[in-house]
């Protein structure tokens, strides 16, 4: 098989001829269709991953079929449709992944971090990683929903916010068109704050009630005469962009935020002790999470804005997702 492999930190992508892995007894072997690019491929790229090893094959976002399975794997079977996320699999002992939280595993794996992941012909992936797509999604579309989807998916539904409040999506990008996309479908009357005003027609079409931009307008005070948001869910990010929301949620409200900013979020205390609110952070999902987001989104036609490109374009598609050029997810199609 082909891949592509970053052979150290820093390092240039470059292309390798392997043999076709075997999975283990609790893996299965994913053909891959199709792999999203997403901006935490930066961590395998420099080697910012604590304990990240090298040639390591990058790539979290793994749609395709099951090509193989592990001898002790009953749960898929040759030719499923399935995709693998950020999740790449958990311990099932620690105390953690023993209430439940497997997400917060104290041995979890990473795809594309801790074992090779989708920049490639063929994956082996923990069985448990796995989740089924549905027959009416396309690959380069289930693609960044098992990331991206599962994020923005999961932080809304798990959030207080109920059918007819106030929820805001501040940011209209890879995370954001889809956040926006959930909470219509979810029936939120719904908010797109962005400092692009060249973008309020696509928020629109993605299901926006409001637009607001927040290079002219106090997105809070925007968001305060409207009654004041149940949930702010954060996906550009920027810091000073994510304070800047902070003081427009309502009684119980919450900043969520799931796009990870470089610097810290400034928050006036007394807001959210007036609000009894507050900040909060969510990040991904575990592979019945990623599961229960591509049901959702074929079931209510969320589906990403993307870009595609064949394996031999690695180089160029990347750039295109680090240089924030890409609307708005870039997917690879090997």
């Amino acid at each position: 098989m082909r891949a592509a492999v970053v052979p150290e930190a820093g390092g240039d992508f470059e292309f390798v001829e392997r043999e076709i892995p075997e999975p283990d007894p609790g893996e299965v072997r994913i053909a891959v269709e199709a792999c999203g690019i997403c901006h935490s491929d930066v961590f395998a790229k420099e080697g910012t991953y604590p304990g990240i090893s090298y040639p390591r094959v990058p790539g979290h976002e793994i749609a395709g079929r099951v090509d193989a399975v592990g001898d002790r794997v009953t749960a898929w079977a040759e030719d499923d449709r399935v995709g693998a996320g950020w999740h790449g699999g958990h311990c099932f002992t620690c105390d953690p992944c023993r209430r439940g939280n497997f997400l917060q595993c104290e041995n979890g794996e990473i795809t594309g971090i801790t074992f090779d992941g989708g920049y490639a012909e063929y994956v082996t992936v923990p069985s448990e990683a796995v989740a089924s797509v549905p027959d009416d999604l396309d690959a380069a579309d289930a693609a960044p929903l098992l990331c991206a989807g599962v994020t923005t998916f999961n932080a809304l539904r798990n959030s207080d916010a109920q059918p007819g409040d106030l929820v805001a999506v501040q940011g209209v990008g890879g995370l954001g068109h889809l956040g926006l996309q959930y909470a219509h479908a979810a029936g939120y009357e719904t908010v797109a704050i962005s400092r692009s005003p060249d973008k309020e027609d696509l928020a629109r079409s993605l299901g926006a009630d409001h637009f607001v931009n927040a290079a002219e307008t106090d997105p809070a005070e925007r968001l305060q005469a409207l009654g004041g948001a149940r949930v702010v869910l954060a996906t550009a990010p920027a810091s000073d962009a994510i304070s800047s929301v902070v003081d427009g949620i309502g009684i119980d409200g919450s900043v969520v935020v799931v796009g990870v900013p470089g610097a810290p979020i400034e928050v006036d205390a007394n807001t959210l002790i007036g609000t009894r609110g507050g900040v909060e952070g969510w990040g991904s999902g575990h592979a019945r999470d990623s599961q229960d987001t591509l049901e959702f989104s074929a079931l209510r036609d969320v589906t990403p804005e993307i870009e595609t490109y064949p394996l031999d374009d690695v180089e160029a598609a990347y750039e295109r997702m680090i240089e924030n050029e890409a609307r708005f997810r870039v997917v690879l199609e090997p």
